[in-house]
């Protein structure tokens, strides 16, 4: 549980360093105020988000899936989704919903866009493994059944044989 928590975390991290691009021939940005340079972006605002709830357990990140839910903003909308995908009893068609409207909107910014898309990518893979561990578990649940019914015929040939022996033995044999 906390290896899948660690995995998420550094996918996010890796998602969203690929957001940004590199341009050596472009000038250097202008000088910002005080004022814009302590305010987050949103994807910094994603991490710190991401970095804070990780360690948190099951029933704390409900309730905070819940409060964030309660936005209306797409960034909380990922927010939400974000804490749900780090619990382990959530349903993946939940956090898909969440991020579904941020990853498809053009006008979204590209941080929380990104981090939409990575979340949506992430809960169809969680999906994806829930329903083939499924199948393997009901495919096992067959075969033990086969067997199990195999050994029980088994048994019986085996009882039916223990009887005809001690049939044969009990009968007398007829001197010549």
């Amino acid at each position: 549980m906390i290896a899948t928590r660690t995995s998420a975390a550094l996918l996010a991290l890796v998602g969203l360093a690929a957001c940004t691009t590199f341009d050596p021939l472009s000038q250097p940005p202008a000088p910002t105020s005080v004022a814009t340079t302590t305010a987050k972006s949103s994807g910094e605002e994603l991490i710190a988000y991401l970095a804070r709830i990780r360690t948190l357990g099951e029933s704390a990140l409900a309730a905070e899936a819940a409060r964030q839910k309660r936005e209306a903003s797409d960034l909380a909308r990922v927010k939400a989704a974000l804490a749900l995908s780090l619990t382990a009893q959530a349903d993946e068609s939940d956090i898909l919903a969440l991020v579904d409207a941020p990853a498809r909107k053009e006008n979204v910014d590209a941080d929380v866009r990104a981090m939409a898309s990575f979340v949506q990518a992430l809960a169809a893979e969680r999906r994806r493994l829930k329903e083939g561990a499924a199948v393997r578990l009901r495919d096992e649940r067959r075969a033990h059944e086969a067997q199990k019914q195999r050994a029980e015929t088994l048994q019986q040939k085996l009882d039916a044989l223990t009887e005809l022996e001690k049939s044969l033995t009990d009968r007398q044999v007829p001197s010549r």
